[in-house]
């Protein structure tokens, strides 16, 4: 097993979820320290405060993975006196590194929202609000016939030619190139000065904005040409959807009384609250992390019945119950289920790159209610 850093870390949990799929303005990143430090350790946490970073210490943790950010505003100084300026200090002393993950975590596929749809045994999940679009690129390439397979591979290798599906999916064509390499050129086939006529064949792939980079690297390094012809056109039709919250089916019709206490249950809440009537028939259930005040309408349009999310206020709770929308309170802190489910999926994930890393959980209590 290979030893790593916090960067080697965070470059393989970006890519499950990236920057680029956070809402806009939301702080997400490295907050504290720095990630260029060796890692054996790494604390999983909902939300960081001076107790869980006081248990990274003694747990040996140097990386911290929270989902909400410690520094959500801008700070114009940092007092070491006050509990943030505390925290902070800590970090900073004692070498932790403190990463937030916050919307673009709860976009992801298999992010904060799909944990809370399972949680509840939702099926036939779907997103409830469209947030971000994957752009898709057509990618066509100009090779000499004897290397047109080595490029396809490369390009296949690099995450090219993928459609739902359906994986290695190209188009090629035969015809004919003609070019004339100039003084100072340093031709593959033919000799400066000379016009050369080469059997080529075009290949075309599809390929997600996110790899664009990437997929031309390695069409470059396997093309024999010193200077390749090749086009990259952006294509009306996306490569991929995410979104905020999920809509799914329960696997049998309930009532809204008894589905709200499985919800306490599934939570392990000590209370919760809800809107509608006890008795209004539940199959087809929306569920977002985190603050969902904005999303009533889009649940309603999705045709949900409830509406599963943390802090409702008052006023919308008014405006749920007149447009006939059932909505189940459990509180923001329901979202701790990130604990697991990140420390799982990138023990996992650290283990198939050959990492030598161990993810922990955090044992802190960060809910701040009391309930009598």
């Amino acid at each position: 097993m290979k030893k790593v850093n916090g960067h080697e870390i965070i470059t393989l949990f970006e890519q499950w979820s990236p920057k680029r799929f956070a809402m806009e303005g939301d702080p997400v990143g490295l907050h504290i320290g720095q990630l260029n430090r060796a890692v054996e350790n790494v604390l999983v946490t909902l939300d960081v405060n001076e107790e869980v970073i006081d248990e990274a210490i003694r747990k040996g943790a140097t990386l911290v993975l929270a989902h909400h950010p410690p520094i959500f505003r801008p700070l114009k100084g940092i007092a070491t006196d006050t509990p943030q300026g505390r925290m902070i200090e800590k970090c900073i002393k004692k070498d932790i590194a403190v990463y937030a993950a916050h919307t673009n975590l709860d976009v992801a596929r298999g992010g904060v929202n799909d944990m809370l749809a399972a949680k509840l045994g939702l099926v036939d999940t779907e997103i409830l609000e469209s947030t971000y679009s994957e752009p898709l690129y057509k990618l066509s390439i100009f090779s000499p016939v004897t290397h047109a397979e080595a490029i396809r591979q490369a390009l296949v290798q690099a995450g090219a030619g993928a459609i739902g599906e359906y994986t290695g999916c190209s188009f090629s064509s035969v015809g004919t190139g003609r070019f004339t390499p100039g003084a100072d050129a340093n031709p593959y086939i033919g000799e400066s000065g000379t016009g050369e006529v080469v059997e080529e064949e075009k290949i075309e792939v599809v390929l997600p904005g996110s790899l664009r980079n990437q997929v031309l690297k390695a069409m470059l390094a396997s093309h024999p040409y010193e200077e390749p012809a090749y086009d990259v056109v952006l294509l009306d039709q996306q490569a991929d959807e995410y979104g905020l919250g999920r809509v799914g089916k329960l696997a049998e019709k309930t009532t809204l009384t008894a589905f709200a206490a499985y919800v306490k249950n599934v939570f392990g809440v000590p209370a919760l609250r809800f809107v509608g009537h006890p008795d209004t028939p539940i199959r087809k259930v929306a569920v977002l992390g985190g603050d969902g005040n904005k999303y009533i309408g889009a649940a309603k349009r999705r045709g949900a019945d409830v509406l599963v999310t943390g802090d409702l206020y008052y006023h919308v709770a008014h405006d749920a119950q007149a447009m006939g929308l059932a909505v189940i309170d459990p509180g923001h802190n329901i979202e701790k289920v990130m604990i697991h489910g990140v420390a799982e999926y990138m023990q996992g994930a650290c283990t198939r790159a050959g990492y030598d890393v161990t993810f922990l959980e955090s044992e802190i209590i960060t809910e701040p209610f009391t309930f009598i």
